[in-house]
C-alpha cells in the first residue's frame, strides 16, 4: 500500500501539470501514454517479436491520434490513410507467410483503435471548451467510482459481482463507487455548474462510473485471458498504463458521444 500510495502521488505530481497546461506538452504526453499502452497489449498477447507490424500499428495509433487539419498527402485524407495502413498490416500476414497470422492482425488494429479512440478523445475534450474542467470532472467520477468501491467492498461487500473475470468486485461495491461518484459530482456541479440541470449531471454520472467500471473489467479481462496479473510494470504497485487508463478509455468516448461536454 505504501509503494501504492507513493507511485500515485509521483505519477500525479508529473501528469496533473500536464493536464492544466494543455497544448502541445499535454497532447504529447498523450501520445507517449498511448503509445506505452499499445505495446503494453502488444507484449501481452505475446507478438512484440514481430517488430514490422508492431512499428506499423504505432504508426497506425498516431495517424488515429491526431487531431489538426489532416494535411493532403498523396491526395489521402486521414480516414483513407487510416485504410491503407490497415490494408498493409493484413498484407503482412502473407508476406511472412502466416506466421504472423490473422489472428495477430486482428488482435493489434483491434488493440490500436481501442487505445487510440480512448486517448483521441482524452486530447479531443482537453482542447475543447471548458476543457480543465470537463477533464478534471471526468478524472473525479472515475477515482471516486473506484474509491467508492474499494470502501463499500471492503466494508459491505458480499455477492461478488463477475468472480470469473475479477474476484475481488463485489455488486456492493460497484453500487458504492457509483454512489461515490455521484455525490462528488453534485459537489463538483455545485462549485462548477454545468450548462446542464442536475438530475441530468448525475443521470450521466451513474452512466459514466458505470462505463468506468465497464471499463475496468474489460481490462481484466483481457489480463486474465492472456495470464498476466498486470499490463506492465512502468508504475509500480499500479502496473501498466493501461492498468490506470482502462476506465477513462470507456468514459471519455461516452461523455463525447452523449455530448455532455458542450
Amino acid at each position: 500500500m505504501k509503494q501504492r500510495t507513493i507511485t500515485a502521488l509521483l505519477a500525479l505530481a508529473v501528469f496533473l501539470p500536464f493536464v492544466i497546461i494543455g497544448g502541445l506538452p499535454f497532447t504529447v504526453l498523450v501520445y507517449i501514454l498511448a503509445t506505452v499502452g499499445l505495446l503494453e497489449l502488444i507484449k501481452m498477447r505475446k507478438i512484440g517479436d514481430y517488430l514490422v507490424p508492431s512499428v506499423i500499428a504505432v504508426f497506425l495509433l498516431w495517424l488515429i491520434l491526431y487531431q489538426s487539419t489532416w494535411p493532403s498527402l498523396l491526395n489521402l485524407d486521414k480516414f483513407e490513410w487510416i485504410t491503407f495502413v490497415v490494408l498493409i498490416i493484413l498484407a503482412y500476414t502473407v508476406l511472412v507467410k502466416n506466421k504472423f497470422t490473422f489472428d495477430h492482425a486482428g488482435f493489434i488494429l483491434l488493440a490500436t483503435f481501442y487505445l487510440g479512440l480512448g486517448f483521441y478523445y482524452l486530447i479531443e475534450v482537453r482542447n475543447g471548451t471548458e476543457g480543465l474542467s470537463n477533464i478534471f470532472f471526468a478524472f473525479l467520477v472515475i477515482w471516486s467510482t473506484d474509491t467508492g468501491a474499494y470502501i463499500f467492498g471492503r466494508l459491505f461487500g458480499k455477492r461478488k459481482l463477475w468472480p470469473t473475470i475479477s474476484p475481488n468486485k463485489t455488486i456492493e461495491g460497484a453500487l458504492g463507487g457509483i454512489f461515490l461518484a455521484c455525490v462528488v459530482a453534485v459537489v463538483f456541479h455545485a462549485i462548477n455548474p454545468f450548462p446542464h440541470s442536475l438530475i441530468i449531471v448525475i443521470l450521466v454520472t451513474i452512466l459514466a462510473s458505470i462505463f468506468g467500471q465497464v471499463g475496468d473489467l474489460v481490462e481484466s479481462a483481457l489480463k486474465r485471458n492472456y495470464g498476466v496479473k498486470d499490463s506492465g510494470k512502468i508504475l509500480p504497485g499500479h502496473g501498466g498504463i493501461l492498468d490506470r487508463f482502462d476506465s477513462l478509455l470507456f468514459v471519455l468516448p461516452l461523455l463525447h458521444i452523449i455530448q455532455f461536454f458542450v
